[in-house]
C-alpha cells in the first residue's frame, strides 16, 4: 500500500498491558473506520504485552481477577476464555490463571491484530522517551538513544512507577542488601538463600514475593503501618451486586455510612460482603469525583488502605499459600515501621517501631508504586510537569486528565495532543489500575485520539462521531467544540457555532445547527436567517448527510408538526450518529423533541449499538429509564456518564428527576446544590437545575427557601433566552398555585426579557405552554386571548389541541371561574406529552387544576387528586394539603348530608 501525508501519525509510549491494549484498539478502530494510520510503539522491552504486571518469571504468581473478567476487549467479554480454552480445555470463568499465561495472551492478541490490519503500519521502537514538546498541531518526542519523533498525537501508557525509597535511608539503599524494586528482572537474585528477609509493605506485592522467597528454613517478616493483608477472593465467585446509589457530595462521613449499609445488605442477601464490594466498581469514579478535595485527602489518609485490602484481593491459590506460610511461622506479619537499618557482617540489623530487632539478609521494598509524580525522577514526567504540558491530578495522584484521558495542561491554551490511561489517572478516577478498567480506557482513548485527528483534517473533516463535515479544518475544530458543549449542556455552543460559520460562511452543517438552536432553545439567533444560509451553503458545498440535515431542520422550522417529525426521524434512520438531530427528536433539558413516551424510548434504546458507552448517550438513556420508572437503572447509567464527564447535563438531569420522582427531596436538593456549586457556572442549564432545586423546596413546603432560590438564581438578570419563561415564570405561577407565593408576582421583568415572539407567536408548543403560564402570572387576560387566537389557527395540531384550551383555562382561573377552569384543565392532562418536556414540567397544569378544585370547594376531587399524587411521589406539601382538604370535607359532611 502507499503511505502519504494524509495518514495520521500516532505514538504509544509504553508496551505493557495499557500501551498494548491501546495500540490494539487504535488499529482495530482505524480499520473499521477505514482510516490510514502510522503508529509507533515505544518501549525498551523485548515484547509488547506483559510489561511489569504480567512479565513475572514465577508461574506461581496468579491473576488477582478471575479469567472470565480478563478479556482484552470490553465488547467481547469471553475472548480470553476462548483463547485459554485452546490450551486448557477445562478452563472456567472463575479460574485464576498465572500472570505469565496472561502476558502471552496479550502478546498474541497484539501480534494477530497487527498482522490483520490493512490500514495501519506499525513501528516497534526499543527505546525510552525522555521528553516531549508541542510542535504545531502535534507533538515531538525525544528518545533516550537520540533523535526526535514527530507525531500528530501520543498516548502515554507509562504503567506503575518504581516504589518510593526515601523511607529506607541512604546507608541501607547503598548497602547491597536493599531491593529497591522487586519487579526489575533479576532484582531478587542478590537475596541470600540462607538468611531471613524483611518485606516492607503488606499488600499484593508482599503476597507474591512471599510465595517466591519462601524457603523451609527462612522466616519472612512483613511489616506496614497498619499490618493489613489483602482479603482473598472466594474460590467460587458470586456475581457482583447491583451498583448502589451513592452520593459523595454529601460528604465522606455520610458516604462511609451509606457504603457500610450497602455492604451489610449485600452480606444479608448473599451471605458475603464481596458481591457488594464488586458492585461498587461501576460507581467508584463518580463518587470519588463528587467528594470535596478535603474529603478526598481524608479518604486517602484514613480509608485507602482498608479500601484496598477489600477491593484488590488475592487469588484463592495465593491466599492458601500465604495462610500456610503464616500458620507455619515462616511468614510473620506485623504493624510496624522500620526505624533503623545498619548493614553489618553480610546482613542487615533492623530495629522496628514495635521494639523488635531483626537480622535479615535483605530488605525488600513492597510499598507499591509511587503515585505522587512530584517525587519521581522519571525524565519524561519531569518534562511534562516542568514545561506545563501536564499538571498533577486531584489529591496529588497521577496527572490531571479530561474525561477522555487527554492531559490537562497547567495553562489551558490549546487542545493537548497527549493522552494517558491507567495508573496516571488515579487522581481523577481512584480506581484505574486493574485490567477491566484499563481495557475500557484503552478503547475510549483510541476513540478520542481518532476523533481528534479526524476533526483536524480538511478535506475529510468529521465531527466527534465520525460524520463528515464539508468545511475547513479551522471551522471543523470550532464546530466540534461547539457540539461537545451543546451535548454536555455547557455555555458557549451558540457562540462557537457563530465563529465556525464566520470562519467558513459556506458551512452548511454549522448554519443548520444554529437555526435549530435558535428555534428550539431560544438562542440569540435569527432561525430564519440561519436556515436560509444553510440552504444556500448546502447547494454550494455539502455531502448527502449534510443536505439531509439541512432538509430535516428546514422541515422542523417551516413545515407542519408531522412533516417536521417525519424529516427528523428519517434523517436519524439514515444517519444515526448525528447526535444533534437525535437531541432535537428527543424531549430533553435542551430540546423540545418531536417524540414522546414509548416512541422516545424506542428511539433512544434503538441507538444503543450505535453509541455504546458514550457519555452523552448514557445520559439520554438514563433519562428514558427514569421515565420508565426504572429508577436504579437510571441512577446507574447517569452515574456512569458523570464518571466520564462530570458536567454531562443530560446525566445530571436524569439523576435530578430520579430524586424528584421518587420523593427523595432532601437528598436530591443536597446533591443538586453541590453540583450547581461545582459545575453550575459552566452549565447553560444552570437556571433549569435551580428550578429543579426550587421544586424540591416547594415539595418540602419550605416557602422561604423557594423565595430565596428565585431571588438568588432565577431573576431575569441571572437567566437568559427562553429560560426566563420555562424556568423562572413557570416557577412563579406554580408557587402561586401551590400557595407558596403570596402578593404580587415579580413577573414583569421576565416578560421584558423573553425572546422575541415567544409571547405572541411562539415557534413551538413547548414555548407556547410556558408563554401562557407567564401571561397568567402577569394576570394578562388580553395576552392570553391573543395567544389563544394564535394557537387556534396554528398549523401544528398541538397548538389548537392543547395550547388554545390551556389559555382558556388560565383565563378562567384569573377570572376565578373555578368550575370552568377545572372543566377545561382535566382533559388536558393526558395530552401534555404532545407539548414536549418532562412530566415534572407538565405538573404545573395539574397544580393549576388542584388550585381550581380547592378554590371551588371541590374537596372530594381535590383529595382524590392529592392522594394519587402522594401514591406517585410523597411530599410534605401534598401531605399538608391533603390534611387541609380532608378536614374541610369532614366539616362539610353534616351540611351536605344532614340526615346521615
Amino acid at each position: 500500500m502507499s503511505w502519504n501525508s494524509s495518514s495520521h501519525r500516532v505514538a504509544v509510549v509504553g508496551a505493557g498491558a495499557a500501551g498494548t491494549l491501546t495500540v490494539i484498539q487504535l488499529m482495530r478502530q482505524a480499520e473499521r473506520l477505514g482510516r490510514t494510520l502510522e503508529m509507533w510503539l515505544i518501549d525498551p522491552a523485548e515484547q509488547a504485552g506483559p510489561g511489569v504486571a504480567y512479565g513475572t518469571s514465577d508461574p506461581r504468581h496468579l491473576l488477582n481477577v478471575a479469567a472470565g473478567r480478563m478479556s482484552a476487549f470490553p465488547d467481547d467479554p469471553e475472548h480470553f476464555l476462548r483463547w485459554l480454552a485452546l490450551g486448557h480445555p477445562s478452563a472456567a470463568p472463575g479460574d485464576y490463571v498465572s500472570r505469565q499465561e496472561y502476558g502471552r495472551y496479550l502478546t498474541e492478541v497484539f501480534e494477530r491484530t497487527a498482522e490483520g490490519c490493512r490500514k495501519t503500519r506499525l513501528h516497534r521502537v526499543r527505546d525510552r522517551v525522555v521528553a516531549a514538546r508541542e510542535q504545531g498541531a502535534g507533538c515531538a518526542l525525544r528518545l533516550a538513544g537520540g533523535g526526535e519523533l514527530r507525531v500528530d498525537a501520543a498516548v502515554l501508557a507509562l504503567g506503575n512507577f518504581a516504589p518510593g525509597q526515601d523511607w529506607a535511608g541512604t546507608e541501607l539503599r547503598e548497602s547491597g542488601h536493599f531491593v529497591a524494586d522487586p519487579w526489575v528482572p533479576g532484582a531478587l537474585d542478590a537475596v541470600p538463600e540462607d538468611e531471613d528477609v524483611l518485606l516492607v509493605g503488606t499488600g499484593l506485592t508482599m503476597a507474591d514475593l512471599a510465595v517466591t522467597l519462601a524457603r523451609p528454613d527462612r522466616v519472612l517478616h512483613a511489616v506496614s503501618r497498619n499490618g493489613l493483608v489483602p482479603q482473598e477472593h472466594l474460590a467460587h465467585a458470586i456475581p457482583a451486586a447491583a451498583p448502589p446509589s451513592l452520593d459523595g457530595s454529601r460528604g465522606l462521613d455520610a458516604l462511609r455510612r451509606d457504603v457500610r449499609r450497602y455492604l451489610a445488605a449485600s452480606r444479608r442477601a448473599g451471605g458475603d460482603w464481596r458481591p457488594g464490594m464488586d458492585g461498587l466498581r461501576p460507581v467508584t469514579a463518580a463518587v470519588w469525583q463528587q467528594l470535596s478535595a478535603a474529603d478526598r485527602t481524608r479518604f486517602l489518609r484514613e480509608d485507602l488502605r482498608l479500601w484496598e485490602v477489600h477491593r484488590h484481593r488475592m487469588a484463592p491459590g495465593t491466599a492458601v499459600a500465604v495462610r500456610e506460610l503464616r500458620s507455619s511461622g515462616r511468614l510473620r506479619v506485623g504493624s510496624a515501621e522500620m526505624v533503623q537499618a545498619e548493614p553489618s557482617d553480610g546482613a542487615v540489623s533492623v530495629r522496628l517501631s514495635d521494639g523488635r530487632r531483626l537480622r535479615v539478609g535483605a530488605v525488600v521494598n513492597c510499598t507499591g508504586a509511587q503515585t505522587d509524580l512530584r517525587r519521581t525522577a522519571d525524565p519524561l514526567v519531569r518534562c511534562l510537569l516542568d514545561q506545563g504540558y501536564a499538571r498533577t491530578g486531584p489529591a496529588g495522584m497521577g496527572v490531571d486528565t479530561w474525561s477522555d484521558g487527554r492531559l490537562v495542561p497547567a495553562a489551558v491554551t490549546s487542545a493537548s495532543r497527549l493522552w494517558t490511561l491507567g495508573v496516571l489517572r488515579r487522581g481523577n478516577l481512584l480506581e484505574s489500575t486493574a485490567l477491566p478498567e484499563i481495557r475500557s480506557q484503552a478503547a475510549d482513548v483510541a476513540n478520542s485520539v481518532l476523533t481528534a485527528l479526524a476533526g483536524r483534517r480538511a478535506p475529510g473533516a468529521t465531527d466527534r462521531y465520525g460524520l463528515s463535515l464539508s468545511t475547513t479544518r479551522e471551522a471543523a475544530e470550532v464546530y466540534n467544540e461547539a457540539l461537545e458543549r451543546i451535548l454536555a449542556g455547557e455555555h458557549g455552543g451558540e457562540t462557537l457555532l457563530t465563529e465556525a460559520v464566520a470562519a467558513d460562511p459556506h458551512f452548511a452543517a454549522g448554519h443548520a445547527a444554529l437555526a435549530l438552536l435558535g428555534h428550539e432553545c431560544g438562542a440569540l439567533v435569527d432561525p430564519a436567517s440561519a436556515l436560509d444560509a444553510a440552504r444556500r451553503a448546502a447547494v454550494r458545498r455539502a455531502d448527502d448527510r449534510e443536505r439531509s440535515l439541512v432538509a430535516a431542520v428546514d422541515a422542523r422550522l417551516t413545515g407542519t408538526e408531522e412533516s417536521g417529525k417525519a424529516a427528523l426521524l428519517s434523517h436519524i434512520a439514515e444517519h444515526p450518529r448525528d447526535a444533534l438531530v437525535v437531541s432535537a427528536a428527543v424531549p430533553t433539558i435542551s430540546f423540545n423533541g418531536v417524540t414522546s413516551g414509548e416512541e422516545t424510548w424506542a428511539l433512544v434504546e434503538g441507538l444503543s449499538g450505535t453509541y455504546g458507552a458514550d457519555w452523552w448517550y448514557l445520559g439520554q438513556l438514563a433519562f428514558v429509564r427514569q421515565e420508565q420508572e426504572r429508577w436504579q437503572e437510571a441512577e446507574a447509567l447517569a452515574t456512569r456518564a458523570l464518571a466520564a464527564r462530570s458536567s454531562a447535563g443530560h446525566a445530571v438531569h436524569a439523576r435530578t428527576h430520579v430524586f424528584y420522582e421518587t420523593g427523595e427531596h432532601r437528598a436530591g436538593l443536597a446533591w443538586l446544590d453541590e453540583w450547581i456549586r461545582r459545575h453550575g457556572a459552566g452549565s447553560s442549564h444552570r437556571s433549569h437545575f435551580a428550578w429543579h432545586a426550587a421544586l424540591h423546596e416547594l415539595m418540602l413546603d419550605d416557602r422561604p427557601a423557594v423565595h430565596r432560590r428565585y431571588h438568588r438564581e432565577l431573576v431575569a438578570s441571572k437567566v437568559s433566552g427562553g429560560r426566563v419563561l420555562v424556568d423562572s415564570a413557570s416557577l412563579l405561577w406554580r408557587s402561586r398555585m401551590a400557595g407558596s407565593w403570596r402578593g404580587e408576582l415579580p413577573v414583569a421583568e421576565l416578560l421584558d426579557a423573553a425572546p422575541e415572539h415567544w409571547l405572541d407567536a411562539p415557534a413551538t408548543a413547548f414555548a407556547a405552554l410556558h408563554s401562557a403560564l407567564a401571561l397568567a402570572a402577569a394576570a394578562d387576560l388580553d395576552g392570553l386571548g391573543q395567544l389563544r387566537d394564535y394557537a387556534v389557527t396554528h398549523r401544528q395540531e398541538t397548538f389548537p389541541l392543547v395550547i388554545a384550551p390551556l389559555c382558556e383555562a388560565l383565563s378562567a382561573v384569573l377570572r376565578q371561574c373555578w368550575q370552568e377552569a377545572a372543566m377545561r384543565l382535566w382533559p388536558l392532562l393526558p395530552l401534555l406529552h404532545r407539548v414536549g418536556g418532562s412530566k415534572a414540567q407538565h405538573e404545573v397544569v395539574e397544580e393549576t387544576l388542584l388550585h381550581a378544585l380547592v378554590s371551588g370547594g371541590e374537596h372530594e376531587r381535590s383529595a382524590e387528586l392529592l392522594s394519587a399524587r402522594l401514591d406517585r411521589r410523597p411530599s410534605p406539601l401534598d401531605r399538608r394539603r391533603l390534611r387541609t382538604v380532608s378536614g374541610r370535607r369532614q366539616a362539610l359532611e353534616p351540611v351536605l348530608h344532614p340526615h346521615g
